[in-house]
């Protein structure tokens, strides 16, 4: 039976019908799984902005200065190298966040809070540095 509303308890199908937990420990491995997908997407989130800071750097840098990297990596205009590799990292989380969303909507109580308690420590870990990062995301999703 699929909830509507959320509800608490260990027995939760999430994703696939494979994917259903019936023991406590199996419970657990599957809230443990909600904490660290969550947390990996806000790395990738900051690999991404990070990608985009560098190739920013690269396009702004004096061609005397790196040579080597504004040839290979900033040539080719849309389909440079870093504007390559944001592109897969992009669909990448794009998928996990998509995933995410339909986990908690299995209405399970547990498995919402470890989803949410995973982006907040992946926020904590990765994203809440203290460098000054001026770089624009493009990203209008609200999780992002």
């Amino acid at each position: 039976m699929m909830h509507m509303t959320f509800y608490w308890s260990r027995q939760v199908t999430l994703l696939f019908d494979s994917w259903s937990t019936t023991t406590w420990l199996s419970y657990a491995l599957t809230l443990l799984a909600c904490l660290i997908v969550p947390a990996f997407y806000q790395y990738l989130e900051d690999l991404r902005v990070r990608l985009r800071l560098a190739s920013s750097a690269a396009k702004a840098s004096d061609p005397i200065q790196a040579p080597l990297l504004r040839g290979k990596l900033s040539a080719g205009g849309k389909f440079s190298a870093f504007n390559l590799a944001g592109a897969v990292i992009f669909a990448v989380n794009s998928a996990i966040g998509y995933m995410l969303m339909l986990a908690v909507m299995s209405f399970n109580g547990g498995v919402f809070v470890a989803i949410v308690v995973g982006l907040a420590v992946g926020y904590l870990l990765f994203r809440s540095g203290e460098e000054d990062v001026s770089v624009a995301v493009e990203n209008p999703c609200a999780c992002a």
